[in-house]
C-alpha cells in the first residue's frame, strides 16, 4: 500500500463511477476512486478536536481517529433500503464484473490517497489535536460499509486478507445486507472473515423487509435468511445484529417475539438497536418524526432481550440513539485490541 502522497490515476480499465455523480459525492465530501468511495464520519471529525469518539470507541475499544471507513462497491446495492441516507438513487447495477474491478492494493492505495486529502485539511484548524490527525493517516481500524453493498465486490475476501497484513490493522468490520451469501461462504472458506461481521436485520418477517429494504432480488428475503444461517455458524468472526428501527415501519412491539425467535436463530454475539437517523437523503422518504426516541429504543431493547432469554443489555449510547444487547451464552469480551480476540 503506498502512503507515498503520490497519485495513481484512475484506469479505464475499472468501473468507474460516472462524472456527474462524482462531482455530487465529492461536494459532499466523499473520497471517490475507480468504484470505491471513503470518507470522514462526523464522530472522526470530532474526535481530531477531542470532542467525542463514536459508540464503537465505547462499545469495542475502537480508536475512532485511526477508523478508515469505506467501501469497495461506492454505487452498488441490490436494495433500496428506505431510511438509507447515501445516493442509493444512483445505485443502477446489480452485479460488478470480476475483470472490471480495481484490486485490493489498487483500491485500497487510491482511497488512502483520498482519505489523506481529506484529512489534510484539519491541519488547519486550530481546535483539532495535530497528534491525533498524524496517526489517522495510518488506520487501525477498517470499516467496510459506507455506501453500497461491499459483498458485491467480487475480491473481497482478497481485500480482507489485504487488510489483515498490514502491520497497524488492529481491526476489520464488515456490514451486509446479506443479499450475497455465497460471498459470506468464500469469506468463511477462504479465511478472510473480518474482526466483526454486521448483518442488517431491519425485519422480522417477509413483508415488514419488502416495507423496509425495498430490494430488487425477488428471493431477498431467502437470501437473507442464508445469510443469517451462515452467520450463526461461523466461528473466527465477532458476529452482530444490526437493527434500524423506523416509527411506523418496524418498531412495533407486537413484533417482538417474532424478533425474538429471529435473535435466538442468528445466536450472534452482540445486537445493535438503533433508531433511523433523520439524515442524508432518507430525509426525502422519510420524517423527522419517524425517528425512536432513547426511552423507546431502551424500551424495545429491553423486551427483546428478556424474550430472548440469552441476550442482556451491555451498554448504549444516548447521543447516538443506540442500545447494544451481549449474547450470555455465546459470550465475547466487548473489547478488542487485535485479530487475536476473534476466535
Amino acid at each position: 500500500m503506498s502512503c507515498s502522497g503520490e497519485t495513481t490515476e484512475a484506469s479505464d480499465e475499472f468501473i468507474q463511477i460516472r462524472p456527474t455523480l462524482l462531482n455530487q459525492l465529492k461536494k459532499a465530501k466523499y473520497g471517490v476512486a475507480d468504484h470505491g468511495t471513503v470518507e470522514l464520519c462526523h464522530w472522526t471529525k470530532k474526535s481530531f478536536r477531542n470532542e467525542g469518539d463514536c459508540y464503537k470507541h465505547k462499545f469495542y475499544g475502537i480508536s475512532t481517529h485511526r477508523c478508515m471507513e469505506f467501501s469497495p462497491a461506492g454505487m452498488f446495492c441490490e436494495n433500496r433500503c428506505v431510511y438509507c441516507w447515501r445516493p442509493m438513487e444512483f445505485y443502477s447495477s446489480m452485479k460488478m464484473p470480476q475483470d472490471k474491478v480495481a484490486p485490493p492494493e489498487v483500491i485500497l492505495s487510491r482511497l488512502m490517497e483520498e482519505r489523506e486529502r481529506l484529512i489534510m485539511g484539519h491541519y488547519g484548524d486550530p481546535k483539532s489535536d495535530a497528534k491525533k490527525i498524524d496517526e489517522s493517516l495510518l488506520p487501525s481500524h477498517y470499516a467496510i460499509s459506507l455506501s453500497g453493498e461491499p459483498t458485491m465486490y467480487p475480491q473481497l475476501p482478497e481485500l480482507i486478507r489485504y487488510l489483515k497484513q498490514i502491520p497497524a490493522t488492529k481491526s476489520v468490520f464488515l456490514v451486509t445486507n446479506g443479499q450475497e451469501p455465497e460471498m459470506l461462504e468464500r469469506l468463511r472458506d477462504e479465511d478472510s472473515l473480518p474482526t466483526q461481521l454486521y448483518l442488517s436485520t431491519n425485519a422480522p418477517n417477509e413483508k415488514v423487509f419488502h416495507l423496509v429494504n425495498k430490494p430488487k432480488y425477488k428471493d431477498a428475503w431467502e437470501r437473507w435468511n442464508s445469510s443469517l444461517d451462515i452467520i450463526s455458524r461461523l466461528d473466527g468472526t465477532r458476529s452482530v445484529l444490526r437493527f434500524t428501527l423506523i416509527r411506523g415501519h418496524n418498531e412495533d412491539e407486537g413484533l417482538v417475539p417474532e424478533y425474538s425467535e429471529m435473535v435466538k436463530r442468528g445466536n450472534t454475539h452482540f445486537i445493535e438497536i438503533k433508531s433511523y437517523m433523520h439524515v442524508g437523503r432518507s430525509t426525502n422518504r422519510l420524517a423527522y418524526s419517524d425517528m425512536l426516541d432513547m426511552s423507546e429504543i431502551r424500551s424495545f431493547s429491553g423486551m427483546l432481550a428478556r424474550q430472548s432469554g440469552i441476550y442482556s443489555v451491555m451498554d448504549e449510547s444516548e447521543i447516538s440513539r443506540i442500545v447494544v444487547l451481549q449474547n450470555m451464552r455465546r459470550f465475547k469480551d466487548r473489547l478488542i485490541s487485535s485479530y487475536a480476540d476473534t476466535n
